[in-house]
C-alpha cells in the first residue's frame, strides 16, 4: 500500500500556514478545525510544520501565552515528508523514528496531503480486517474432501 492509497480515501482537505503568521492564529484556526497540524508555507513551497506539540512547546517557553511569538518561531522547519509513492511500511518506520504524528506529501515541490500517524494505523486495520474477511471466506467455501488431505 501507498501513500495515494491513503489519501485517496482520506480525501484532499489541507489546512495551511505562513511563517510570519502569529502563533495565537494557527492555534486558533487548529481548534476550530479541531485538526492537530498545519503545513507552514512561504512562496508556494512546504517549508515547515506546526503541530499541538510545536504550539505547546512554544508556548511554555514563552511563560504560557502565546505573546506575540510567531509561527516560524514554533514551527518544526525540518519536518518528515514523503511522496504519492512512498510505501505504507516505510512511512511507518520513519514516523516511528522520529516521533513524528503529521507528514506532508510532497510530489514534485507541491504539497498533495498530509497523513497522520491515525491515517496510517487506519489503513492498516483496514487492511488486515479486509485480509480476515477474505481468509473466512475461503475457508467457508472450502472444497468437501479438502480438509483430510490438509490433516494428512
Amino acid at each position: 500500500m501507498k501513500v495515494s492509497d491513503i489519501l485517496r480515501v482520506k480525501g484532499g482537505t489541507l489546512y495551511t500556514t505562513t511563517p510570519e503568521d502569529s502563533l495565537a492564529d494557527a492555534a486558533q484556526l487548529m481548534a476550530d478545525k479541531d485538526i492537530g497540524s498545519l503545513v507552514v508555507i512561504a512562496h508556494g513551497l512546504v517549508v515547515g510544520m506546526l503541530s499541538f506539540r510545536e504550539v505547546i512547546q512554544a508556548t511554555v517557553k514563552n511563560g504560557g501565552s502565546f505573546g506575540t511569538t510567531s509561527v516560524y518561531r514554533a514551527m518544526d522547519s525540518g519536518p518528515l515528508i514523503c511522496t504519492m509513492e512512498t510505501e505504507l511500511d516505510e512511512v511507518r518506520r520513519m514516523m516511528l523514528e522520529r516521533h513524528a504524528r503529521y507528514m506532508p506529501v510532497i510530489n514534485n515541490r507541491m504539497l498533495m496531503g498530509v497523513i497522520s500517524f491515525y491515517d496510517v494505523a487506519k489503513a492498516v486495520v483496514d487492511s488486515q480486517n479486509f485480509e480476515n474477511k477474505m481468509l473466512k471466506a475461503y475457508i467457508r467455501d472450502w472444497p468437501e474432501g479438502g480438509g483430510e488431505a490438509a490433516k494428512g
